[in-house]
């Protein structure tokens, strides 16, 4: 499976590269989320148990919930939409205050709509106790069109006109700063409820959709489940929803087996995902799929190469 998804983008057909790419705009830039191996096999719930590198893109709270410095490179593809998103992210939670930083970028539909955006994030979190920790990410997305959506050149789908660059010139879509909040609480052992907002400033549209959400889920050494729901108020007309699930064993101590499902209001869609990996004391190495069963007809896969710089004993790891 990991070969195949390695591969995926290479034997991709042709279509996916030489036509512009029929997805709904939301659905193929995927709300704007970079997902990690283990965020997407888990269908996108992540954010009560997505420490270590998925915390800065979906939780930063959730960053003090491990003592880990992790640094990990990612790559993710759908073929439909021709969009590749290349970047890694780092964590540092050794101690009770933590921090981390994503930085990604790529392109979107380069035979349509054609996008390509730069997006970075610095995320913070401190732990009060072992019960509750708070968390907060800025975010600076860039983003710029350079094709034409279905409506052709309009205000509402022709990107922003650059006046001194007619008739195709054109000014940034999007270049603005936002942030993101979030808090996470165990109760007991192994519980984790967990509550997040992202794009809080409200930027009012589909590229930075502000959202509200939140995650419970339960997880021990080798084992862990987590369900999520959200709202999201921009991408498309009207408030919609999605909700998430997904599942975790650790199978010998070095192979995490996933799998998730994600329902998509907004785009009318039912996804299931699933992925595997190799994961040692000193790295990881993973993948990640996700198909649509009902709704617009879409894959994207999702690798990962972890490096654990704890393991080396350059990052003093703190006790909780």
């Amino acid at each position: 499976m990991l070969a195949l998804a390695l591969a995926a983008p290479l034997l991709a057909p042709a279509r996916a590269a030489a036509e512009p790419s029929d997805l709904p705009a939301p659905f193929a830039y995927d709300y704007g989320d970079e997902e990690t191996t283990r965020c997407a096999a888990m269908g996108g719930a992540a954010r009560a148990l997505g420490s270590g590198t998925t915390a800065p893109l979906a939780n930063p709270a959730s960053m003090t919930q491990t003592r880990v410095y992790h640094l990990e490179a990612m790559g993710q593809f759908t073929p439909e939409a021709a969009r590749q998103i290349y970047g890694g992210a780092i964590v540092d939670s050794t101690r009770r205050l933590a921090g981390g930083a994503a930085l990604c970028g790529g392109f979107i539909d380069p035979d349509g709509i054609d996008r390509s955006f730069v997006d970075l994030r610095l995320a913070l979190a401190f732990a009060f106790s072992e019960m509750f920790s708070v968390g907060v990410g800025g975010r600076y997305l860039k983003l710029d069109q350079e094709g034409f959506g279905p409506l052709g050149q309009s205000r509402a789908s022709g990107g922003l006109m650059d006046a001194e660059d007619p008739p195709r010139g054109r000014n940034a879509l999007v270049d603005t700063v936002t942030f993101d909040a979030g808090m996470s609480i165990r109760p007991t052992e192994g519980l984790v409820l967990a509550a997040v907002g992202q794009s809080l400033s409200y930027p009012d549209n589909g590229v930075l959709p502000t959202t509200l959400g939140g995650g419970i889920g339960y997880g021990s050494a080798d084992f862990s489940l987590e369900a999520d729901a959200l709202a999201d108020f921009n991408s498309w007309r009207h408030p919609t929803a999605r909700a998430m699930a997904g599942g975790e064993y650790l199978i010998a101590n070095h192979f995490p087996v996933r799998a998730g499902y994600r329902f998509d209001h907004g785009a009318g869609s039912h996804a299931l995902s699933a992925g595997l990996g190799y994961l040692d004391s000193r790295f990881s190495v993973e993948a990640s799929v996700r198909r649509t069963l009902a709704g617009p007809a879409s894959t994207t896969i999702v690798v990962g190469i972890a490096y654990f710089l704890e393991s080396s004993g350059l990052a003093p790891v703190e006790e909780p």
